[in-house]
């Protein structure tokens, strides 16, 4: 348990320090990154992560995306016969998914209530997991992040990529880690 604590005290040391306003898109996104294993204690205990983002002065946003295939699908006119049909859902995954989870962030990054001084948390990159790769997600809306998004990441990150789930793949990208480690 007291791994999550140790992790929202890193956040909260990282988050008071004062943002840089002309960094690049990639540059504002966060990667709190923990053990898979940890993801319903750190939903739990999610309200630590939001305190110490108020208390550092910053406003706060949160978007969960475990339901995001769910809602996709249940848009989709022919879901009945990709239910039937599972492998023709691959190609439709790869041309249109990616498009949907970064219109749903990008909605809450241009909220109205939305600023320089907000912060966007993201839940549930693990649900997308086979589905989607969070990777081409952030580079659709980096250039939307006003203030910081925060990504809850459940995997591990070992120098300079980023691994979902410990199971994929890593990719390198400009975001900042957090970890419970972090000095």
């Amino acid at each position: 348990m007291a791994r999550i604590e140790d992790l929202a005290e890193s956040f909260g040391r990282h988050i008071a320090t004062p943002w840089q306003r002309t960094v690049a898109g990639a540059q504002r996104v966060i990667m709190v990154i923990y053990d898979k294993e940890l993801e319903r204690t750190l939903r739990a205990r999610k309200l630590a992560f939001e305190t110490a983002a108020r208390e550092a002065g910053h406003e706060w946003r949160e978007l969960d995306l475990a339901d995001a295939f769910a809602q996709w699908m249940a848009t989709d006119d022919y879901r009945e016969e990709y239910f039937a049909s599972p492998e023709d859902l691959q190609l439709k995954l790869e041309a249109e998914f990616h498009g949907y989870l970064a219109d749903r962030v990008r909605t809450e990054l241009r909220g109205a209530d939305v600023n320089g001084d907000t912060v966007v948390a993201l839940l549930g990159a693990g649900s997308l997991f086979g589905l989607a790769r969070i990777s081409q997600v952030l580079r659709m809306i980096e250039g939307d992040i006003k203030g910081r998004l925060v990504v809850f990441f459940p995997g591990h990150f070992e120098r300079n990529n980023y691994r979902l789930l410990d199971a994929r793949d890593g990719w390198n990208y400009l975001a900042v880690p957090i970890t419970a480690h972090n000095e």
